[in-house]
């Protein structure tokens, strides 16, 4: 099975060609991503220039995608878009290139889900198998999920303010870094000492598999302020105090989310990270022991792969398509769209 997937819920105008073979083991064929630099002016993603960029780069990364992967239109079983969650303006922008291609190469549709797109990305590098125990983490998203098949999800922890993603962006703004702010944190912090600024660790120890890191946030920026002007050195070791913070609360969240995933579904086979904060090596080093130490295999895909790409919008494509599960040329891009109904949500142990 051959599926075009195409990208565009924030900054990056991305398509891909993969290829689903018949033992469920995938192939990527092409992947093109092209990232908006405009944007970093802002210091933070503006939709209306976002949606532009889509519009005027879009078919030309669709055509690199197609000439890299030496296949045309008519050789594709399926095209699929991620039809939400993100920034609508572009989301509209794919969804409808990828109508007017399915309508014209007489092609099956399929809106995929961004978040499903992470959380079956495991599938497509190790061949994962269900049911597995995810930890997507975004600009956007902070969560613990139960995959249990494609499209039957149990959402375990979530956070309960902001993203950890989110939280990096913000602290990087704070300490006058650079957009995006993630890996210059990490960068920063790979010279600091996590030690001189003592932060707070917030939900560590509680029951239940939830994340806060608004606390966490306003106490580095805190610390910041006592210390003003920040020199070079007190950056550095304000992020490394910072990525030390998020790195104890991550593994004790994913212990008890873990352990609430045992007490509901037995064991998984494996605890999978996706989302860019994943791409992270610090945080996936402190992952990887923890899950050494519950006995549970750790997936990481690759770090082009936990960021914004076409290649698992059509792994979810074919994935959905193998099961007969396609779209009508109606659907409609979604702003917002939950990976599970509400009433599947799990607080806690039950």
């Amino acid at each position: 099975m051959l599926v075009l997937g195409i990208e565009t819920t924030c900054d990056e105008t991305a398509a891909a060609v993969v290829r689903r073979h018949d033992d469920g083991t995938g192939e990527i064929v092409s992947n093109v991503v092209l990232s908006q630099a405009a944007h970093a002016a802002y210091g933070g993603v503006v939709p209306e220039i976002a949606a532009r960029a889509h519009v005027e780069v879009l078919d030309l990364v669709i055509a690199k995608a197609m000439v890299e992967a030496e296949v045309n239109f008519s050789q594709l079983d399926g095209i699929a878009a991620a039809a939400g969650p993100g920034l609508i303006g572009g989301v509209i922008v794919g969804l409808t290139t990828a109508k007017a291609i399915a309508l014209v190469a007489e092609k099956p549709l399929v809106a995929v889900n961004h978040l499903e797109a992470h959380a079956l990305t495991a599938r497509l590098t190790d061949n994962t198998q269900f049911p597995y125990c995810l930890f997507l983490a975004s600009g956007g998203h902070t969560q613990i999920v139960a995959v249990i098949d494609v499209g039957d999800y149990v959402l375990l922890g979530t956070t309960r303010d902001d993203a950890l993603g989110e939280a990096f962006d913000k602290t990087a703004k704070v300490l006058g870094l650079r957009y995006p702010g993630g890996p210059e944190v990490e960068l920063e912090a790979g010279r600091g000492d996590a030690k001189r600024f003592t932060l707070p660790r917030p939900m560590v120890d509680r029951p239940e598999p939830d994340f806060s890191l608004s606390g966490l946030k306003t106490a580095l920026r805190l610390e910041a302020q006592k210390i003003a002007p920040l020199t070079e050195k007190d950056v550095a070791d304000l992020c490394a105090a910072f990525q030390a913070a998020v790195i104890d609360v991550v593994t004790d969240r994913l212990r008890v989310g873990l352990r609430v995933f045992r007490v509901r579904f037995g064991e998984p086979t494996a605890l999978v990270i996706a989302g860019g904060v994943a791409a992270n090596q610090e945080i996936r080093a402190a992952i990887g022991s923890m899950a050494a130490g519950a006995g549970v295999p750790l997936v990481a895909p690759p770090g082009s792969l936990c960021t914004d790409n076409g290649a698992i919008i059509a792994w979810a494509g074919a994935e959905r398509l193998t099961r007969g599960l396609t779209d009508t040329l109606e659907v409609s891009p979604r702003a917002r769209w939950p990976l599970q109904p509400p009433r599947a949500s799990l607080t806690g142990p039950q």
